[in-house]
């Protein structure tokens, strides 16, 4: 595989039975085919494995399922397949999202013609059972350390990295406080080891999205965010002043859901 296959694709999988075709298929409509899909169900308890086999079986090679033992969550799930992922080049899909079908080769072609890049990414499009909702627009730039105040400067499940800058950092910090935040705390640790991304300018994956979902965040997440702001912000050894931006999500938490939401929108 590894003669011809650049690219391993990352999947943690949990009880997504009614979407997982669907995901899979996108990649197989992938303009470039030169990659193998490592998926790790996470203790699911629909069909979702079923499912998984299915494709394991019928694209011997592609496909590989490995099962975690229980439910462990997602930076654990990742780490699990990056064990697998021997490629020069590491994806991420998720499997209840759709990869549009140029989406790994002008990602490839981006990072082999920018070899001073290690991650690229796209904006994304968000849908539900009724269409398209939403699209990103922070495309085609280049994020630098203060583009980290905002928030996480990639969109996680669209990415794909060089598997050097995995090795580097270590791949996922797993431990309960990231939950959530893993990508922002991954983005962290490459930006502090001197690795640099770019978000490409085209939308070129869709994510399955509730579109009042902010409205579900808990406080763990909140206070997730603002753990990983404040340990990322000192690994990237960034200003004083600064590091007062990791108090950000209590703020966010505290500020009523109809304002936020008004101001988010404009």
């Amino acid at each position: 595989m590894t003669d011809f296959c650049k690219i391993s694709v990352i999947m943690g999988i949990y009880n997504c039975a009614h979407t997982l075709s669907e995901a899979l298929d996108s990649l197989l409509s992938q303009t470039y085919q030169g990659f193998k899909v490592i998926m790790c169900d996470d203790g699911s308890t629909d069909d979702t494995i079923k499912i998984a086999n299915a494709y394991v079986s019928r694209y011997p090679g592609k496909f590989i399922l490995i099962r975690n033992e229980k439910n462990m969550g997602l930076n654990y799930t990742l780490n699990h397949c990056l064990k697998y992922a021997d490629t020069q080049y590491v994806a991420r899909m998720d499997g209840d999202d759709i990869s549009l079908p140029d989406r790994f080769m002008q990602e490839l072609q981006f990072l082999e013609e920018h070899p001073d890049i290690a991650i690229v990414s796209t904006p994304m499009i968000y849908f539900d059972e009724t269409g398209d909702f939403k699209t990103g627009r922070n495309g085609d730039r280049y994020p630098t350390v203060n583009d980290f105040i905002h928030g996480t400067p990639f969109c996680h499940a669209p990415c794909m990295v060089r598997r050097e800058a995995y090795e580097a950092v270590g791949g996922y910090s797993v431990d309960p406080k990231l939950l959530r935040v893993e990508d922002y705390h991954l983005w962290f640790k490459m930006y502090a080891k001197g690795y640099k991304g770019y978000i490409l300018p085209e939308p070129l994956y869709k994510m399955r999205d509730d579109r009042n979902a902010v409205n579900r965040r808990t406080w763990r997440n909140y206070i997730n965010e603002m753990h990983v702001r404040r340990v990322g912000y000192r690994m990237l050894k960034m200003p004083f002043y600064l590091r007062l931006f990791a108090y950000r999500p209590l703020l966010v938490a505290l500020t009523p859901k109809f304002i936020y939401n008004i101001v988010h929108k404009a």
